[in-house]
């Protein structure tokens, strides 16, 4: 474990456990080392934390993980124990091809720990249990990254009324050391290249830009965390949201009520049913102790069949034989599988938050944790709803404008003899004439030089020439 990934990566850990860690870890970064000999001295026994990987009774192999779980542990496994997530995938996939196991029991006392790690845990387990039943149980606390881990299992028990569950959210800090620095007379200047490359140097004090990107990463690992649960307990997104996933810690029957654990049951009690279960063959059911049946347990059956490996021919592989007779090679496609869903789903929420724009960002935000919209489809599904926000918008200005001023009418070139306009006043005479007779509008530039023509005319003061 890096100390820079303790003090600014994010977690899935009960926040009280992460200022402890954080501090253990800043007293090492100061240079004042811990004398782990001295410790030891002190205890009159070694420092020995380390997981002591799985044991097997009656068939049931039972491995504990117990402590902050991170993706590998070295110091603070040394002092205080933990559980390094690889070691316990290591140890799962050795059970899974143990011929003595017949199921798996995690034992979890967990506040929970980094993200890193834990996913692909999670969905190791998840695929394990295709193989061979899994079951979790919470012996004290499954918190955060923990209960990630446990909820992939078959089903989930509490070992007392008191065991402490949930947890679900995300923590990233960030720690500003350039105060400790200036008092020891040293000033540290980070040359960087990539606009957000040090958003949140620990440096200097947190600006808004590098808070914005941590929420950023939190918020994204939070909806991965969410979903998990929703997908391995059977149940909607909104429920997890709404029931479990508020950051609360839930203890005894309030993590059955709010459908994190399925009931109660000693390990001893876990052990003898699975152990009953394999030997008899039959399907793993709930009926240990108190507790509701889940979708995900019910029913969890482990397939019996000819072998696919005995080189019969024309024999029909179905999913069930290679899951029965070739675990390894099921464990591992499945767990592939999963990776690469992952991945693809990370990449279509992320094509699709890339066709923002602005006035449509809750619909862009909608489609990409809808589970299906592409990128390509989100973007056509932008360009229609700006086109009808834009039509919409001009509809309104159209139905606002105030109504067209009445054009005058244009002159119409009606004949009118001289004899109808014999009784009117020159005036209207020569109006008359004006609007009737295009060839007068030729000639004269405009109606007051034909007017004044027309009086003139009246008046005998224009020569006639005859031709």
């Amino acid at each position: 474990m890096k100390i820079l990934d303790v003090l600014t990566a994010p977690w899935a850990i009960q926040p009280s456990k992460l200022i402890e860690i954080q501090g253990i870890y800043a007293t090492h970064l100061r240079g004042e080392k811990i004398d782990i000999k001295g410790v030891e001295a002190a205890l009159g026994k070694p420092l020995n934390n380390q997981a002591s990987g799985y044991s097997v009774t009656d068939g049931v192999a039972v491995l504990p993980i117990s402590g902050v779980i991170s993706k590998r542990m070295n110091l603070m496994s040394q002092i205080s124990g933990g559980t390094s997530s690889e070691l316990v995938g290591r140890d799962f996939s050795a059970a899974l091809n143990d011929p003595a196991v017949n199921a798996i029991i995690l034992q979890i006392d967990s506040p929970g720990g980094t993200v890193d790690g834990t996913e692909t845990l999670a969905n190791l387990i998840r695929a394990g249990k295709d193989i061979k039943p899994v079951v979790a149980l919470a012996d004290g606390t499954m918190a955060s990254a923990a209960y990630w881990i446990g909820s992939a299992a078959d089903a989930i028990y509490i070992s007392d009324n008191v065991t402490q569950v949930g947890s679900i959210g995300v923590v990233a800090t960030h720690t500003d050391i350039s105060a400790a620095e200036a008092k020891d007379g040293v000033k540290t200047t980070e040359i960087t290249a990539g606009k957000f490359k040090r958003a949140a140097s620990q440096y200097g004090a947190l600006t808004e830009s590098g808070k914005q990107t941590i929420q950023d990463q939190v918020d994204y690992i939070y909806s991965i965390f969410v979903q998990t649960v929703a997908n391995n307990r059977g149940v909607s997104v909104d429920a997890v949201l709404q029931d479990m996933a508020d950051g609360r810690i839930f203890i005894g029957q309030q993590a059955i009520d709010a459908g994190l654990v399925d009931g109660v049951s000693t390990l001893d009690a876990l052990i003898a049913k699975l152990s009953q279960q394999g030997a008899d063959g039959k399907t793993i059911n709930n009926n240990l102790e108190v507790g509701r049946v889940t979708p995900a347990m019910a029913g969890v059956t482990r397939p019996t069949s000819p072998s696919i490996l005995t080189g019969e021919e024309n024999m029909e592989i179905t999913l069930e034989k290679v899951l029965a007779d070739a675990p390894e090679i099921a464990s591992t496609l499945r767990a592939e599988g999963i990776t690469k869903g992952a991945t693809a789903e990370r990449e279509r929420i992320q094509a699709v938050l890339g066709q923002s724009m602005a006035g449509h960002e809750a619909l862009v935000q909608s489609l990409a944790f809808d589970g299906k919209t592409t990128g390509p489809e989100a973007a056509v599904a932008v360009l229609s709803a700006e086109k009808t926000l834009r039509k919409t918008s001009l509809d309104t200005r159209r139905t606002d404008a105030p109504a067209p001023v009445a054009h005058a009418a244009a002159p119409t070139d009606k004949v009118v003899s001289d004899e109808d306009l014999s009784d009117l006043p020159i005036d209207e005479q020569a109006k008359a004439q004006w609007e009737g007779d295009k060839s007068l509008r030729a000639e004269f530039g405009n109606f007051a030089q034909y007017l004044a023509y027309a009086k003139a005319h009246a008046n005998g003061q224009v020569k006639v020439l005859k031709k």
